[in-house]
């Protein structure tokens, strides 16, 4: 789209916000966007997180059974594929913003997703796909692993739904939020109300992936497990599609790196200089030298240290809090137990209570105390998830002592408090994060930077496996790791408690870390939602 026809829509400037139908012709108010739209990008991310967690979460049982890899080489596949999906938003975020467009982007990638759900269901369905069957187990047969054609085969399948499940994730988000005019003050305030719906439906499709379609692995085969995956990325692209003549989309920039290259260029606009003042002063002055602050200085542009800050210091997983599920009684009654693989579903099915209660209690409550329409701005959403996750990690600390010095198997209900802790931090960091990353990108980069978000949770498993490591190499005395705390595979030997403690410990200095950082960051007014009442807004305070 030429400047001359971003002129031509409706008398808009040059830098005002510009969207398009599907035919490419300028979107109606009363007709595009708005939540009706958004509800169709919601179930697309509820299918594909329902797709893809299903597979995530039984993979190494099918790597190590099926493909007969060793142990250690089936968690490092598994790692290295979900690693693997989150450095791929980058490129999902890039293509959007540069060429594609992020409805086009989700259509293509979505079909390359479903491609791989279907291979790999047909590798599971298909003998002579696999290896012969053979007892992993077993000390008196060695058994082949998956080599020449069936392992291509394998990871063929396995990245092609990383490549689809990678450069979807951040156009749902950024596609979904595109939907409410940022100049509109009645759908600017909604913007925020769509985060928060939008991690519910995560929430669901978690929930549903975790307990249902688990059963249906279980008990029907991995093959059958595949395929629904496979059915449900279909229910979610067409999803998709359904809601294409609703739809606001942004057309691609060009280069990513054109709005960058712009900032040191771009002032204030004149007709904007008095929506960046709140009682009087210019907001842009609230880290400046007031001694010499000028009536109307330029706006303050946001400061990359703590973009940089927030993409390598990712949150804890609740994977930090799995090996406590095991060990315990998993019985609700005497004749039914909860599989091991559906207690990870514990922390999404308390957000679904949490979340609601959030935006309808919480959000207008702090509304009337801070005059922000979010009821809290991004940063300080971030830093109450950081905060808060610290008593997870205490508690699942004092859970497992309980555990150790128990002579019988502990309920599994104990471990309920660490989830909904976990879970509360959960909602305000991830959704945080996100709203942040979205209301403070330049224009034309909206993608790209939610991905950051994405990007950094891989840093988070790449990590959490060189924490492992260290600490059993520093608790073992400096050796191989044997005799650590976490060396011996066996839960009444290692001292978990103990990890977990240092955990807590390390959540601290991080929400510190955090604290600092984010003092040297200044919201930006010109990249907020409905600048026109940007001054009544609390985002410029510090977290």
């Amino acid at each position: 789209m030429d400047g001359q026809t971003r002129q031509n829509f409706k008398g808009e400037a040059m830098d005002a916000e510009v969207s398009v139908d599907w035919r490419g012709r300028a979107c109606k108010p009363n007709k595009h966007g708005g939540m009706r739209a958004a509800v169709f990008v919601l179930g697309i991310q509820a299918f594909e997180i329902m797709a893809i967690a299903a597979v995530g979460n039984n993979l190494i049982t099918y790597v190590f059974n099926e493909m007969h890899y060793p142990l250690s080489k089936s968690a490092n596949i598994v790692t290295n594929f979900i690693g693997t999906v989150f450095l791929l938003s980058l490129l999902g975020g890039f293509l959007s913003d540069s060429y594609l467009g992020s409805f086009w982007t989700m259509l293509i990638f979505g079909f390359v997703e479903l491609s791989g759900f279907i291979l790999l269901s047909v590798q599971a369905h298909l003998p002579q796909l696999r290896p012969p069957q053979c007892n992993m187990l077993s000390k008196e047969v060695q058994c082949p692993e998956a080599s020449g054609l069936k392992a291509l085969i394998f990871f063929i399948a396995l990245y092609l739904v990383a490549l689809g499940s990678g450069c979807l994730k951040p156009n749902m988000i950024s596609h979904g939020a595109d939907q409410f005019r940022k100049d509109d003050p009645k759908q600017s305030k909604k913007l925020s109300t769509y985060f928060n719906t939008a991690y519910f439906s995560f929430c669901v499709g978690e929930l549903i992936a975790l307990t249902v379609l688990v059963y249906v692995q279980t008990r029907s085969g991995m093959d059958v497990g595949f395929g629904v995956s496979a059915a449900a990325m279909t229910l979610g692209l067409m999803c998709l599609v359904s809601g294409a003549v609703f739809y606001r989309n942004k057309p691609p920039q060009g280069s990513i790196f054109s709005p960058i290259a712009k900032v040191p260029r771009q002032g204030v606009h004149p007709d904007q200089q008095s929506q960046h003042k709140k009682g009087g002063e210019p907001m842009a002055a609230v880290h400046s030298d007031t001694s010499g602050a000028s009536e109307d200085p330029p706006v303050r542009r946001p400061d990359l240290r703590l973009h940089h800050h927030l993409q390598h210091h990712p949150r804890p997983t609740p994977d930090l809090l799995g090996p406590t599920r095991v060990a315990m009684d998993t019985r609700l009654t005497p004749t039914f137990s909860i599989p091991p693989a559906s207690l990870q579903s514990i922390p999404y099915l308390l957000m679904l209570l949490l979340v609601p209660l959030y935006e309808t209690a919480f959000v207008p409550l702090a509304r009337c105390l801070t005059g922000n329409p979010s009821g809290i701005s991004p940063l300080q959403r971030v830093g109450v998830g950081l905060f808060t996750v610290t008593f997870s990690m205490v508690s699942a600390a004092l859970v497992e002592r309980k555990r150790r010095n128990s002579h019988h198997p502990i309920s599994i209900f104990w471990i309920t408090p660490q989830f909904l802790i976990f879970g509360v931090s959960e909602m305000f960091t991830a959704v945080g994060l996100i709203e942040f990353f979205y209301k403070q990108s330049l224009a034309g980069m909206q993608s790209f930077l939610t991905a950051m978000t994405y990007c950094s949770y891989s840093f988070g498993f790449y990590l959490s496996s060189v924490l492992v490591a260290l600490v059993n190499r520093v608790t073992s005395g400096g050796g191989d790791g044997d005799g650590g705390w976490l060396g011996e595979n066996d839960l009444n030997k290692d001292r978990l408690d103990l990890f977990y403690w240092v955990l807590a410990g390390l959540s601290v200095l991080n929400f510190f870390n955090y604290l600092f950082w984010s003092r040297w960051y200044s919201y930006n007014p010109s990249l907020s939602p409905n600048p026109a009442s940007v001054g009544d807004y609390a985002d410029n305070e510090p977290v």
